[in-house]
């Protein structure tokens, strides 16, 4: 994977999960934004 900021991973979580992606790369993303201690989710 390459080496992503924080903004660039969220984003690129959201994305995969909006177009329905690889499961495994929406998994893989998910894993990697809660070893960061970072919550995907926006709060509205």
């Amino acid at each position: 994977m390459k080496i992503m900021s924080n903004e660039q991973l969220v984003a690129a979580y959201r994305g995969a999960e909006k177009n329905g992606s690889d499961r495994d790369w929406i998994q893989m993303l998910k894993k990697e934004i809660h070893s960061r201690g970072m919550k995907p989710i926006r709060k509205i």
